[in-house]
């Protein structure tokens, strides 16, 4: 016989509420401690960073910028009269001497000019044999002239002297005497005038022969200058040097004072660099340099650093003191480094690419367990490569210098 147990059925049901209420509880505080737990840090490959470890000692600081060589020295080479380019006889990169053409010009006007005067000089030389050979034939004949009033007044005087002789004797009489003395001294007086006419032409001549020298002398020097102009028609290079520009071409018509090529002085080049302008507050004129030519490094100073920006960039001249390769020429690219100042006994890292000079940057420093934990770093002045460290990491610390930009979302990475 079956005996009825009374109340079971009503314990298994509160058994089974305790169970599932046990089972959501544990189930609820598994949860909860989950939740609390912090994200695993991703694992990154060490082979990939950059790091650097923080060293106390000398710390250079230095700006960089890139330009190129340009010559100390260069001058303009112009077109001294006007022309047409007949033929150019250089091109760019060759060594010229003073006396080398390096372009023809045609001026037909000029030509002109210089075959007229040409033309006048002898058409003045002619008239200026014409003259001499007037003159000479006058002179001749005022001479002859005067030779024969001379000859007259002689026989005049011979005769005005015979009577008077013949008047003492009583042979001729007082009137005939006197006529001979009248016509004596008018033959004398007509001899003195005429040489006095010879006087006044022989400066009258020298006078005119002196006008027409001048205007044969100016004539010369027309020509002279017609000459040398025609000849300036061949551009010559007047110094020595390498060709470095050249803006003409055949055909083209030139006006007197137009710069048609600039000459460099071989050997003598200068670096002109482009520095930001964020960086060009601290460099100064004088400050040493080093000029990265790709074949070698080149010391040099700082001479001339322009007063304006262009372009966010401000550029300065950099002369070489050291001795140029073979290779090095004119309008080559370079990197240009100049030393601000050397800065004793600081911590100091390799630069980040975030890191400007008093800025607090984030950096991931490395610990011994493998792990790199985010830092907060105040950095003090910067170099090109290198910046000083205010607070925040210490010597011997090993931070990562590379871009951490895709990891801004943790503060803990693993390295692999």
């Amino acid at each position: 016989m079956d005996i009825e147990r009374v109340g079971v059925a009503r314990a298994k049901r509160i058994r089974r509420i305790v169970l599932w209420l046990g089972i959501f509880v544990i189930a609820t505080a598994a949860a909860y401690g989950v939740s609390r737990l912090r994200p695993a840090a991703p694992s990154v490959q060490r082979a990939t960073l950059w790091p650097d470890k923080v060293k106390r000692g000398e710390m250079l600081r230095d700006v960089h910028g890139t330009g190129s060589l340009i010559p100390e020295d260069f001058r303009l080479i112009p077109a001294n009269q006007d022309g047409l380019v007949e033929k150019i006889n250089v091109r760019i990169g060759d060594m010229v001497g003073p006396e080398t053409i390096l372009a023809e010009l045609r001026n037909a006007d000029l030509a002109q000019s210089l075959e007229d005067t040409q033309l006048q000089i002898q058409a003045a030389e002619a008239e200026l044999a014409s003259t001499h050979a007037a003159h000479e034939n006058s002179e001749i004949n005022q001479q002859i002239l005067i030779a024969n009033l001379e000859a007259a007044a002689k026989r005049a005087r011979l005769q005005a002297d015979t009577e008077d002789e013949l008047a003492k004797s009583g042979l001729a009489v007082q009137l005939t005497m006197r006529l001979s003395h009248l016509e004596a001294d008018n033959a004398e007086s007509q001899v003195a005038r005429e040489k006095q006419r010879v006087v006044v032409n022989a400066r009258a001549a020298e006078a005119q022969v002196a006008a027409q020298h001048a205007r044969l002398a100016q004539l010369r020097a027309t020509l002279e200058m017609k000459r040398r102009q025609v000849s300036e028609l061949k551009i010559r290079a007047g110094v020595s040097g390498v060709l470095q520009q050249l803006s003409i071409e055949v055909g083209q018509r030139l006006a007197a004072g137009q710069s048609i090529a600039k000459l460099a002085e071989p050997g003598r080049l200068k670096a002109q660099i482009r520095i930001p302008e964020t960086q060009i507050k601290d460099v100064a004129v004088g400050q040493v340099a080093a000029i990265d030519t790709r074949t070698g490094i080149i010391p040099g100073r700082v001479v001339h650093i322009d007063p304006a920006a262009i372009q966010g960039t401000v550029s300065l001249d950099v002369k070489l003191e050291g001795e140029l390769p073979r290779s090095i020429r004119a309008d080559l690219t370079v990197d240009g480094t100049i030393e601000i100042e050397r800065l004793s006994n600081v911590l100091y890292v390799g630069r980040p690419t975030n890191a400007q000079a008093g800025a607090t940057i984030q950096l991931f420093k490395i610990l011994p367990n493998g792990e790199a934990i985010r830092t907060k770093v105040h950095v003090g002045r910067v170099s090109v490569n290198l910046i000083e460290i205010l607070e925040g990491i210490q010597e011997g610390d090993e931070v990562i210098l590379s871009d951490m930009s895709q990891w801004d979302s943790y503060d803990r990475l693993r390295l692999n």
